[in-house]
């Protein structure tokens, strides 16, 4: 195998000629190269030894007119930059691989058109199936467009009964984050951001879990403490903040929408001459990179990732071997960081 030169300059490698390196048949190439288990682990090694002396890729298009399939993915998230987005994209990528997919991700930014454009199979014969995180389009409008390309559906968007839907318990997390803090003696706990024209249903969802805590622990609940914010950008969560403390709000506790409006606080308060967590603890949302390394390191909620990404694949496997039932909805665990932003001195 070591005296023929690895590739074809000029030419595209052919699975003749990863055959004929290897000295097996094309028939046992092609076996190894869709990962059919019956062949020894001899041939296979010796085969994959030569795909990978020549480089070898299989043909797209002749794979998918053997087999149905492109062995590809899509992803459709709103915004591939922001932190908890960029880790489940991750956290998705790393298990498609280990089922042997690829995935290809696009970024809807949150518009309306391009979300209706996943919807209606802009994917179809390219990928297998589509796992999509909607913002602004409706429950009716994805019921009525529902492609027949395989589709799992991510947050707590649109989520109709003919589509497979995989969440966190929002409300019933933003509880559990606020009985943290309560159970620290905080009683005027703030809620930032609430995010005028939020397109989303994730907010309204945290802060109804927040309004429901201070109501069972009859803790001060004044509409001074949520803080208004005019976007979702660190920025947007400084000015308000900081107009909120200059208009005389006063905390003991910030109960934060993402990790982005968290890390706003703490630079606020840190100019503000206030302690983290002495004079305000700070909680965070989503358990981003942004919470383990930002000073102090901040506690977040913190949705299971890896559990989302297994079970979305699961139901979307499930979805190309065939099953057409109605849709099932699925709600992962949650937990909560806790690091110095909530540390009890003492």
């Amino acid at each position: 195998m070591s005296d023929m030169k690895s590739g074809r300059p000029g030419n595209r490698v052919r699975l003749e000629d990863v055959a004929k390196l290897a000295g097996v048949s094309m028939k046992t190439v092609s076996n190894v190269v869709h990962d059919y288990p019956h062949v020894s682990a001899t041939t296979r090694e010796r085969v994959q030894a030569a795909i990978d002396q020549l480089g070898y890729r299989p043909n797209l298009t002749a794979r998918t007119l053997a087999t149905g399939r492109t062995g590809m993915l899509a992803l459709a998230i709103p915004e591939i930059d922001q932190p908890y987005f960029a880790d489940l994209a991750r956290h998705i990528g790393e298990e498609a691989t280990r089922r042997g997919y690829r995935i290809i991700v696009e970024q809807t930014l949150k518009d309306l058109e391009a979300e209706r454009a996943v919807i209606r199979d802009r994917e179809e014969g390219l990928v297998d199936g589509v796992i999509f995180q909607p913002v602004r389009i409706d429950t009716m409008e994805i019921a009525r467009l529902r492609p027949d390309t395989p589709l799992v559906l991510l947050g707590e968007g649109a989520r109709p009964l003919t589509a497979d839907h995989v969440m966190i318990d929002n409300v019933a997390a933003a509880r559990d984050g606020m009985d943290l803090l309560l159970r620290q003696g905080r009683r005027r706990i703030g809620f930032l951001g609430m995010v005028r024209r939020d397109p989303t249903q994730s907010t309204h969802l945290r802060l109804l879990g927040y309004q429901e805590s201070l109501l069972a622990a009859d803790a001060i609940s004044d509409p001074a403490l949520v803080v208004e914010t005019d976007w979702f950008g660190v920025d947007d969560g400084i000015t308000a903040l900081r107009a909120a403390l200059d208009a005389g709000a006063r905390f003991d506790a910030l109960f934060c929408r993402d990790d982005l409006f968290a890390m706003a606080a703490l630079r606020v308060l840190d100019r503000a001459g206030l302690r983290v967590p002495d004079d305000v603890a700070v909680l965070g949302w989503d358990d981003t990179a942004l919470a383990r390394y930002s000073t102090p390191a901040l506690s977040s909620i913190s949705p299971d990732k890896a559990a989302i990404a297994r079970t979305t694949l699961d139901l979307l496997e499930d979805r190309m071997a065939g099953f057409d039932g109605v849709g099932r909805h699925r709600t992962v665990a949650h937990a909560i960081a806790e690091r110095d932003t909530t540390a009890v001195s003492g």
